[in-house]
């Protein structure tokens, strides 16, 4: 099995909100230019992260892997090559918001955090203020 994680190109984007959708993730903002990486198994989607970033803080969103690729240490690949990429940008922290994802990102060193913790640049995302549900757990992770 080849994995490859690189950075995405506007013609990830169809199979990004196919397989977000698939999870149930928030679709509605995405861009192209949120989406940050993207991991292929031998030459085909296997996943896709994306990112915002507002100076300092940035905000990790669409964490997405294909379902029959979940046990192949993708999803760490691809936080890690998002981790990287926001540190090299100047982020010094990244938030998230996940439904049913805590104890995964937990594992990752992100922290449970009270949504009116979280910076004003997060709070005014589309994902913050109404795509994601008002319960969704907010976590941040120090870069």
């Amino acid at each position: 099995m080849n994995i490859e994680i690189r950075p995405a190109c506007s013609g990830d984007l169809a199979s990004a909100r196919v397989h977000l959708e698939a999870a149930g993730l928030p679709v509605a903002d995405l861009s192209v230019d949120q989406l940050a990486f993207v991991a292929e198994v031998d030459g085909r989607f296997a996943g896709a992260i994306g990112l915002e970033s507002f100076g300092k803080v940035g905000l990790l969103r669409s964490l997405v892997v294909s379902a029959d690729a979940r046990a192949d240490g993708i999803g760490r690949q691809l936080v890690a090559a998002l981790e990287a990429l926001a540190r090299e940008q100047g982020v010094e922290a990244l938030w998230l918001l996940t439904i049913d994802a805590e104890p995964y990102f937990d594992r990752l060193g992100y922290r449970v955090m009270e949504r009116t913790a979280a910076p004003a640049a997060i709070q005014s995302t589309e994902e913050f203020s109404g795509l994601c549900p008002g319960d969704a757990v907010l976590m941040r992770k120090s870069l």
